[in-house]
């Protein structure tokens, strides 16, 4: 099923939502604010369009659906080279932080809790797509003692092992490696990783700096924790004994 909007934008977006009114509701703003829509009622319909629709831009996915999960398409889209940039903003009537931390690590790049406006939410997709286009704004790769980040390449190395990281952990350990030697509060992470307003608590950043070192493994000590402050990338290797 898909709509075509007259605005300028032109971005395709794939809402995936099961009820009906919703669905309605959302298909009518987003072509209304310029946006060409496909819409999937079902886990299965999702994964036809993302799999078969090269033109896809965004995705708004429902974390409730009557067939597959919310997490499992997010997952299947992470896990397609073709797809696996593509952003996400989760939309759920669940809004426990365990949720929403569920949510990102699968790969979302935002979490919208129902009832929400729909002004708010166009606003959050338009930011999302806005920091997708661009794709110069920083060093292709960085590199930095035993760890080596290929930012086009969505890919992580340390030494020669390659890291499988979330979308999310990407976008966070390329902050850290871009601002190496700088201090980062975690309100200054949730808004630059997370992007707009990100309705998650400081805990979230802390939950994914954990889970970001754990994959690293001996290379996660280069992101230091500043008690009372927040989290610093090291300039200079460690030492070995």
């Amino acid at each position: 099923m898909s709509g075509t909007a007259t605005g300028g934008s032109q971005k395709t977006i794939l809402l995936v939502e099961d009820e009906a009114d919703l669905a309605v509701t959302l298909e009518y703003n987003l072509q209304r604010d310029g946006y060409r829509t496909r819409v999937a009622h079902d886990g299965r319909t999702a994964i036809h369009e993302i799999d078969q629709d090269s033109s896809l831009d965004a995705v708004i996915l429902d974390l409730m659906l009557p067939d597959i999960s919310g997490t499992e398409i997010c997952k299947h889209i992470r896990e397609q080279e073709r797809t696996r940039d593509i952003p996400v903003i989760m939309l759920t009537a669940k809004g426990e932080e365990i949720d929403r931390v569920v949510g990102f690590e699968v790969g979302a790049d935002d979490y919208v809790v129902k009832p929400f406006s729909v002004r708010e939410l166009l606003l959050r997709l338009r930011a999302l797509l806005r920091r997708a286009e661009r794709p110069g704004a920083s060093t292709d790769v960085l590199s930095f003692d035993r760890v080596r980040l290929d930012r086009d390449g969505h890919r992580v190395w340390v030494d020669e092992c390659e890291v499988t990281l979330t979308a999310l952990e990407f976008r966070l350990l390329h902050t850290f490696m871009s601002r190496r030697g700088r201090v980062q509060t975690r309100d200054a992470l949730l808004s630059d990783v997370w992007g707009i307003e990100a309705d998650v608590t400081t805990r979230t950043v802390d939950t994914h700096v954990k889970r970001l070192r754990e994959k690293l493994g001996e290379a996660g000590r280069y992101i230091e924790t500043l008690r009372g402050v927040g989290y610093r990338f090291r300039d200079r290797p460690i030492d070995e004994d």
